[in-house]
């Protein structure tokens, strides 16, 4: 009679616990749980980085982004942009080591990007040109014509050379008296040479330049074998036209001279003899060797 009077209790009981456990199950599903403190630290430590396709020694006064290196100055406008790449967003992958995944993946990036930067600065594409296939190098075919043309110059070139040693060998054999004569032959000569060119030089001293004009002179004379007068030069003018000229005209009333001794002759065609001629206060002619 009492186990009867307990089971509606028991049954009531287990309802009740069943009620009470969903309850709060209920309650539970319910709450939600966040973290606001941790995720702002993780949306300050963001950093926004760009990639640059130059670099500069001089680090920036003020820096107006991150980048992979340091730029001082570029772009092609005045106003303060950045400019976006083209590339598509990469893939996150997961796994290995990230630093060397960036670090690969910014050079890649970077590599990327000089080249469109290239391919947008190009304006033509120029094609590349085949190679030419080398062409053989045709002979040519010679002729007997070909052959005497060739010959009759060959002949020409020979008489040519010929005669340019032959004007060669009939030059005239020069002789230069300047400082001093070394050889006796030679100092002999131009000794008695000097002798009658100051002789004629004295007695025939220009009236106009007689007590009035003075100066040196230096004279060349080039003399023939048989002592006539090839040519005279004067190399530095005294300063008076006056006594210039007369050094010329002594020098054609004084020829012809002596004709040149066979010691002389025999290697000697022209003697050229170059002197220092002085007119004096003593309205006379002197003349030394340079």
């Amino acid at each position: 009679m009492r186990d009867r009077s307990q089971a509606p209790l028991a049954a009531r009981n287990l309802w009740l616990a069943l009620a009470v456990s969903l309850l709060a199950h209920a309650l539970l599903l319910s709450l939600h749980f966040s973290f606001p403190d941790a995720a702002r630290a993780v949306q300050d430590r963001a950093l926004e980085i760009i990639l640059v396709n130059s670099r500069s020694a001089r680090k920036p006064a003020e820096a107006q982004a991150l980048a992979q290196t340091n730029v001082d100055g570029g772009g092609n406008t005045e106003q303060e942009h950045i400019a976006t790449t083209p590339l598509p967003s990469a893939p996150i992958e997961h796994g290995g080591d990230d630093l060397e995944h960036s670090q690969r993946r910014v050079q890649e990036l970077e590599a990327r990007q000089q080249r469109l930067a290239t391919q947008a600065r190009s304006r033509t594409v120029v094609a590349p040109t085949p190679e030419k296939q080398a062409q053989p190098v045709p002979v040519p075919s010679v002729s007997g014509v070909d052959l005497a043309s060739s010959a009759l110059a060959m002949a020409r070139l020979e008489g040519a050379i010929g005669k340019e040693l032959d004007d060669y060998n009939k030059r005239p054999r020069k002789k230069f008296i300047g400082t001093r004569a070394d050889e006796y032959r030679f100092a002999r000569y131009v000794e008695e040479w000097r002798s009658k060119v100051e002789r004629v030089g004295t007695l025939n001293y220009p009236e106009a330049a007689r007590g009035k004009l003075y100066g040196t002179l230096v004279l060349t004379v080039t003399l023939k074998s048989d002592g006539s007068v090839l040519s005279v030069e004067i190399n530095r003018s005294s300063g008076h036209q006056v006594l210039d000229d007369a050094a010329r005209r002594i020098v054609a009333m004084a020829a012809p001279f002596a004709d040149f001794p066979p010691t002389i002759r025999n290697d000697t065609d022209l003697l050229v003899i170059t002197r220092s001629w002085r007119f004096t206060q003593r309205d006379s002619l002197e003349t030394k060797a340079r």
